[in-house]
């Protein structure tokens, strides 16, 4: 995590506009890679299918090469907190399986994550994904023009706490436009050593709580790459585009309801 003077790039109401195109077609393809998650599926296929959306669709795949990572999305299984690649793994009944996805269109990125359970899942897999998602829900809606980005972590720490869980502390989400990564960096925890800037109309930001069901401490593997719980218990991810309007939050990669309702 690097902390650094932040030079965050508002965006005007077109650039957000042409974000918003970006956004639609990536919800697209999560609405797609939902029904291609079951039992027996390999990671790869999941991959080869969906970098082949993002193709047809006239886009490019932001994670493919992005600094070496030979995938077009990440996919993290279990334990697999983000940074999974794809390869002949097989999925199986009862898995949870986290899909992070970015895209380009017309020169602007939209980075979106979700946590799908693969069959019949267990209680406690279930309930780590529907917190989770509340979890990305509250720190949305803990947006506002004048309120200062940590109002975000708060939001996913108080509600990651409240029902027994831990945030991974050591990634973070960040700005998102003609970058993939832009800043501000946006922690899903309280951070009293981070920058703590004023949300304005034209922040555009990849929120993406990242709740463990045991310890907040993670570890890479050897690949260098994935990223895992210290203590191999299970991790989601959820992820949203969002920008900051005079209105409040705008969700640029919505899609129809996913796992948890508020």
């Amino acid at each position: 995590m690097s902390w650094h003077k932040q030079k965050i790039q508002l965006k005007s109401t077109d650039q957000v506009d042409k974000m918003q195109a970006s956004a639609e077609v990536l919800a697209s393809v999560f609405l797609e890679v939902r029904k291609a998650v079951v039992p027996g599926v390999t990671t790869k296929a999941l991959d080869d299918s969906i970098e082949a959306m993002i193709r047809d669709a006239g886009c490019v795949p932001s994670f493919k090469g992005y600094h070496g990572f030979p995938g077009s999305a990440c996919i993290s299984v279990n334990e697999e907190v983000v940074h999974g690649i794809p390869s002949e793994r097989r999925l199986v009944d009862g898995d949870i399986v986290g899909i992070d996805i970015g895209l380009i269109k017309d020169d602007w990125h939209a980075d979106s994550a979700e946590s799908l359970p693969v069959g019949e899942i267990g209680a406690e897999a279930a309930k780590l994904l529907r917190v989770t998602e509340e979890c990305l829900r509250r720190a949305i809606a803990a947006i506002e023009p004048g309120k200062r980005i940590s109002a975000i972590g708060i939001a996913v720490e108080n509600h990651a706490r409240e029902n027994g869980f831990s945030v991974v502390e050591s990634l973070v989400g960040h700005g998102i436009g003609r970058d993939l990564h832009e800043d501000p960096q946006v922690p899903n925890f309280r951070c009293f050593t981070m920058p703590d800037p004023v949300m304005e109309e034209g922040l555009v930001i990849a929120i993406e709580p990242m709740i463990n069901c045991g310890t907040k401490r993670v570890v890479t593997a050897r690949d260098d790459w994935t990223i895992f719980t210290a203590d191999r218990r299970l991790s989601a991810h959820f992820e949203h585009t969002v920008a900051v309007t005079a209105d409040g939050p705008l969700v640029m990669t919505e899609r129809d309801s996913g796992i948890a309702t508020l």
